[in-house]
């Protein structure tokens, strides 16, 4: 239901969108470039204003799920490459017309990455309620948000809550769905995620990439690929990966499950960047107190494309430590 009409709004965003255009969507008052809108370009002020209007709606839908979705005043910026960029005081606020978005003066887009963990999260929430909405899992919704509205009270933080949301959807995942229902659910829900993360599909590694996004966003403290490797006749990879301090990794938000982790926006984001459907998480180790010197929670995860049964036996939105 309320997934499809996302679905329904992101693409026609996305018809409005060209990749030669001169004009972007961009929040007037914090600069951060709202979803799902974040990495379009639209070629008249006609064609953004429209954007920008849907983009206010995708962003009303998404809220009825998560009512701390930020609020943005969406205006529409030109992007002049013979001007240099100019301050962001410049932007006169969107109350002009209630009607229509507020047109900022030309000026390029702000650079440097604006993503926060909000943004992380309703981005990966956004595209995996679109996924259910299109899904025959029926009911998956409204069990995600009960579990979640049950907990959201306690919470005050915005993060949390925002990490909150990611849990109650891994939670219900993990509880309805097996785990092939998981992965073709999660790799579906991928193809949704802004250009940006599926433009770098061919990139020599992905795993990194996402981690390195999460550690930006103060997802995690720290990380390390242990080990990596591709086998030249079929084209699997793996990689055996070390994250430290990492915010869904049974402390914070999924405090209640020391030994589990919330692996949803992983799997997502890296569905994202790779051309395969198929991954799998064949270890979890929950690594002790004592082997991570500032991190309360440290754990070593093996990932692997490909399509070996004998490796379905995890699910992909929170795998549990080995043994437990």
């Amino acid at each position: 239901m309320i997934g499809t009409t996302l679905h329904e709004i992101r693409s026609h965003i996305a018809s409005l969108a060209s990749e030669s255009g001169r004009y972007y969507l961009i929040c007037g008052r914090t600069h951060h470039r709202p979803v799902p809108a974040a990495d379009l370009r639209f070629e008249s002020r006609s064609a953004a204003r429209a954007a920008a209007q849907a983009t206010e709606q995708y962003r009303t839908v998404l809220r009825r799920y998560d009512p701390q979705v930020p609020y943005y005043d969406v205006i529409v910026c030109e992007c002049d490459p013979e001007t240099p960029s100019q301050s962001s005081a410049g932007f006169p606020a969107a109350t002009a017309d209630p009607d229509q978005p507020v047109e900022a003066p030309t000026s390029s887009p702000a650079s440097g990455n604006t993503q926060s963990v909000i943004d992380v999260c309703h981005t990966v929430a956004g595209v995996v309620f679109e996924a259910i909405a299109e899904s025959p899992h029926g009911g998956l919704e409204n069990a995600i948000m009960d579990t979640y509205l049950d907990i959201a009270e306690t919470i005050d933080h915005p993060d949390e809550l925002c990490l909150q949301l990611l849990t109650s959807t891994a939670t219900e995942l993990e509880k309805r769905l097996d785990p092939d229902e998981q992965l073709s659910l999660l790799s579906t829900a991928a193809a949704n995620l802004p250009i940006d993360a599926q433009a770098d599909a061919a990139e020599a590694e992905p795993l990194d990439a996402v981690l390195a996004e999460f550690q930006t966003v103060d997802m995690l403290e720290s990380y390390r690929v242990e080990r990596r490797s591709v086998d030249a006749e079929s084209g699997s990879r793996s990689w055996t990966i070390r994250i430290d301090g990492y915010a869904l990794g049974g402390d914070g938000a999924d405090g209640d499950h020391p030994e589990r982790i919330v692996t949803l926006p992983i799997i997502v984001e890296l569905f994202g960047r790779l051309a395969t459907r198929s991954l799998t998480i064949t270890d979890a180790e929950r690594l002790s107190a004592a082997e991570s010197s500032s991190a309360p929670a440290a754990w070593r995860l093996t990932i692997r494309t490909g399509t070996e049964k004998q490796f379905h036996e995890h699910g992909l939105a929170c795998v549990r430590a080995t043994g437990r």
